[in-house]
């Protein structure tokens, strides 16, 4: 295995930073998840379109946090990876597979309200339990061939005689993972924005200017106040996780290519992308969060749910003993 040699980059911070809000992002993400995917699938009677996406944006969150223990464990011990190499890249393909994943799902919630408010008519037709699964079956395919190439960019390495596993690739193949890392940044996060902040701006636009005029001045004000609340809790999360770690991982990414001799400047932007991780990485707790506080029946639902899994539990434990 060859000894790569490379600047000396400064890892201190991810002994204790990443493997401690990773760790509480897993407890956090892996509960609220599970509580959710528990109440669409026991206590939900009719399978809407909107429930297929979001319990394939919460099985994706899932999974996401799943792949999180690895990384925390080779943090903790210095970015030491013990797993090996096939490990390696799966853990790296199922992190950014679930991420694309997740920002298509509420791309596709988001387009969903769209139609439903601004093209009501259509949305007869085009908002359907069998358009949703084949929808979020493309989502699926199309994330798996997108990520595809991590299974031959990330790989391990060794580094001062000790074992890594790359996030993106080595430091000898960064020109050819340039142009792939930036087709991710677009592909997977640059258009979903756009189309988001598309449909959001078009739907305040019919509600707030009239356009709207089927919809009763109840109902209508009932529309706003919802569309408004997603509004916001969907554009401060794209603002807050996906945002600054795109912007941070494109720069790092030009910097390791072209300014590779600069150890001052590829120590800056490593901590800062570093640092930005575990921001992305708390979107899988807030989705859930957006869910069950969008209405005030989904957060009786969600109270109702962890009485009676409270309840469960103890009594299998009262059973047991």
């Amino acid at each position: 295995m060859e000894d790569f040699q490379i600047c000396p980059l400064s890892t201190y911070y991810k002994r204790i930073l990443i493997p401690v809000s990773y760790s509480l992002v897993f407890l956090l993400g892996l509960s609220l998840n599970g509580v959710l995917l528990w109440c669409v699938i026991c206590r939900t009677r009719r399978w809407s379109n909107t429930v297929i996406y979001l319990t394939n944006l919460a099985v994706a969150d899932l999974l996401f946090v799943l792949a999180l223990p690895p990384l925390i464990i080779s943090d903790a011990m210095g970015n030491f990876w013990p797993f090996g190499n096939i490990f390696c890249k799966t853990v790296r393909f199922v992190f950014l597979v679930n991420l694309h994943c997740s920002i298509m799902f509420v791309t596709c919630v988001s387009v969903h309200r769209f139609i439903g408010v601004c093209y009501p008519i259509a949305a007869v037709r085009l908002r359907t339990r069998k358009f949703a699964i084949l929808a979020s079956g493309s989502i699926w395919i199309l994330a798996n061939a997108e990520i595809s190439p991590t299974f031959v960019f990330a790989h391990t390495g060794v580094i001062n005689n000790m074992t890594v596993c790359f996030e993106m690739t080595g430091p000898t193949q960064f020109d050819m993972f340039f142009p792939y890392g930036l087709f991710l940044v677009i592909a997977g996060f640059l258009i979903p924005f756009l189309v988001v902040v598309t449909c959001y701006c078009s739907m305040i636009k019919v509600l707030y200017c009239g356009a709207a005029d089927c919809i009763s001045n109840t109902r209508k004000q009932r529309v706003r106040k919802k569309c408004l609340y997603t509004l916001l809790t969907v554009c401060l999360m794209f603002a807050v996780c996906f945002v600054p770690y795109h912007i941070v991982r494109t720069v790092y990414m030009f910097v390791r290519v072209y300014m590779p001799g600069n150890c001052h400047l590829l120590n800056l932007a490593m901590i800062t992308f570093k640092v930005w991780k575990p921001v992305v990485v708390l979107n899988c707790c807030v989705n859930p969060l957006i869910y069950f506080c969008s209405s005030q029946p989904k957060r009786l639902k969600f109270r109702s749910s962890c009485t009676q899994f409270k309840c469960q539990l103890k009594f299998n434990t009262s059973f047991l003993c």
